[in-house]
């Protein structure tokens, strides 16, 4: 019996990449596109950001801190929040991703600006984005600066506040790293929602689709022989894609490649499973990648926050993104590649889009039951 089913998911698998094969159009979207557009993004993409989670480490305690960290949350940049770290606490929260950065005053500033002239204030940036990392020490620079002119006018003396910038994960602020997870992202979440959206619609159209109702094989196997074709065609994009990364773009993959791989497949079923949720709701071919197209690119591209930062968008907005698996996966792919985060760091990222996944695959499959 488990031959007979492994023989007919095999004689699927072999139909569905004959299909695909015939098509060059097609098969050059699936493979050209994706190559072209991580080229585009990773050289000419910018952004920019505000509102952004940041934590301020204060061991001096003094007037003058207190001062600057009223400024800094009388800003509309800021979510200020205050606490002691020690270094490698400091690093956990950078690595999952809590804040943006990080403002450390040492102790005895104000001693050190009245008596000596001169003071240091740490900072330190998550710059795997580095638009917002170097956008937020600005911003943080321009407030120290305009407190340090006030001081001068007060007690008519000079004095130099020194901001000490520190940027993690991508000292030298190239664009590629941030922007590469978020296009494998946005091509893999496209490709495969718009390719399987017309799959199960195609077989009506054409007329197969009696044939296949009628044959011994199971609803759920023929979702999955429709699937796997996409998910392998899916699996090798990426592989190409970070192979430009690495080697065209010049960014290294600080992570485990097993799990990068691992949630990349995860990520790929589950956009397949809505793919083919809409192949199996729609009643054309064109209904079907219209549908793919206008109701999955804007959010795919908006939502997911490497092109626009969610941190900025309304409430209303920022709660529609999480429903994006793509969102999900942008934040998973920037701390395994960047950060090298393991699996303990990105455990709530993962059991959202296993979630997405097993959700989908069972209306898939329950809507697939009642067409037969």
């Amino acid at each position: 019996m488990k031959s007979l089913v492994v023989k007919q998911l095999l004689a699927f698998f072999r139909k569905e990449f004959y299909h695909m094969i015939r098509d060059k159009k097609t098969l050059f979207m699936l493979i050209g596109v994706p190559i072209v557009q991580i080229i585009i993004f990773g050289f000419a993409l910018t952004n920019e950001i505000n509102n952004a989670d940041i934590l301020v480490v204060d061991y001096s305690k003094d007037a003058a801190t207190q001062r600057i960290i009223g400024k800094i949350q009388a800003s509309t940049y800021f979510n200020v929040e205050q606490g002691s770290l020690s270094h490698d606490e400091l690093e956990t929260t950078f690595r999952k991703g809590k804040i943006k950065l990080a403002v450390i005053f040492p102790a005895n500033f104000n001693y050190d600006l009245l008596h000596l002239h001169k003071a240091q204030i740490q900072i330190i940036a998550d710059a795997s984005d580095p638009n917002t990392a170097e956008t937020l020490t600005n911003y943080i620079s321009a407030i120290i600066s305009d407190y340090q002119a006030q001081l001068e006018t007060t007690i008519a003396m000079p004095l130099t506040i020194e901001p000490t910038v520190r940027m993690l994960y991508n000292p030298e602020l190239k664009g590629a790293p941030n922007f590469v997870p978020g296009v494998i992202a946005l091509v893999l979440f496209l490709l495969c929602v718009t390719m399987t959206s017309i799959s199960v619609v195609k077989e009506k159209e054409m007329g197969t689709m009696e044939v296949l109702l009628v044959s011994p094989i199971k609803p759920w196997l023929i979702i999955v022989a429709k699937a796997v074709p996409y998910l392998i065609l899916s699996l090798i994009n990426l592989i190409l894609i970070l192979l430009l990364s690495v080697f065209l773009l010049d960014m290294p993959i600080e992570g485990s490649i097993i799990l990068l791989f691992a949630e990349s497949t995860l990520f790929i079923i589950c956009a397949l499973a809505l793919g083919m949720l809409i192949s199996n709701t729609a009643k054309s071919q064109q209904g079907a990648f219209l549908s793919a197209q206008t109701n999955m690119m804007l959010p795919a591209m908006l939502l997911t926050g490497f092109m626009f930062p969610v941190e900025n968008m309304p409430i209303v907005l920022r709660l529609l993104s999480y429903l994006v698996p793509s969102k999900w996966y942008y934040t998973i792919m920037k701390a395994v590649m960047l950060k090298g985060v393991g699996l303990s760091s990105i455990w709530l990222e993962t059991l959202v889009l296993a979630g997405m996944t097993f959700i989908l695959i069972l209306i898939n499959i329950k809507i697939f039951k009642v067409r037969l």
